[in-house]
Formats: C-alpha cells, structure tokens, sequence
C-alpha cells in the first residue's frame, strides 16, 4: 500500500479519527495535505499547539495493531514534513508543534479509536 493512495478504509479511518479529535476538542485545520515527499493525514490546533497526525486503521482484528504500521521511519518523515507545510502555510503560526498518532479499529458496527499524543 506505500504508493500513497489512500483506500476507502482509511479515509473512512481518517473521518473517524477527526470527528474524535474534534470531541475532544482540536480543531481540525487541514485534512490530507500533501507534498513530494509525502502526506499528513490531519492537521489540528490542540490550544495553542499545532499538531501533525499519523492515522491507522485496521478492520477486524487479524491484520495486527494499527500503530505497528507507525514505525521510526514513518515518524521520522512525518517529522521532516512539518517545516514543509509551515513553509505552504505562512499565515499558520504555534506556540508548539506535536506529531501525534491515531489508531482506528473497525470492526463490523464498533469502532475503538486510541490516540496517542507525542509520539517519538
């Protein structure tokens, strides 16, 4: 699947997670922003944080945890993607910056969402 399209289980994920995140009070900013070198999934305000997240989603339960799929590489290119958008967005501006991952359980009519803030 690294050929950066995203198929209707993660958009479906990616809605998921930004309508939590929203619950929970982010503003959601930007949605499936993307550059050469890659792709953010969401980008939301957390106060006065701006923060850049990796979602992950998975159906059923055979196909391993979601955050398995979030290895050093891929946070690391995440990473290098923020002054990017900061470049494309010059009217955006953050006290702090975080990177931040969701994970998306489907599973039939349930859905589980796990959030992790700051990840390394």
């Amino acid at each position: 699947m690294g050929n950066g399209t995203t198929t209707p289980l993660g958009t479906h994920g990616e809605s998921i997670a930004a309508e939590w995140l929203e619950r929970r009070g982010h503003r959601i900013v930007e949605r499936n922003w993307r550059c050469a070198r890659g792709e953010i999934d969401i980008v939301a305000r957390d106060g006065d944080t701006l923060v850049f997240i990796e979602v992950k989603t998975r159906a059923g339960g055979t196909t391993g945890h979601p955050f398995e799929a979030i290895t050093d590489t891929k946070v690391r290119r995440l990473r290098q993607l923020v002054p990017a958008w900061f470049a494309e967005h010059s009217d955006v501006s953050a006290r702090s910056v975080r990177i931040d991952a969701v994970a998306v359980h489907v599973d039939g009519p349930r859905t589980v969402v796990e959030h992790v803030e700051g990840v390394q």
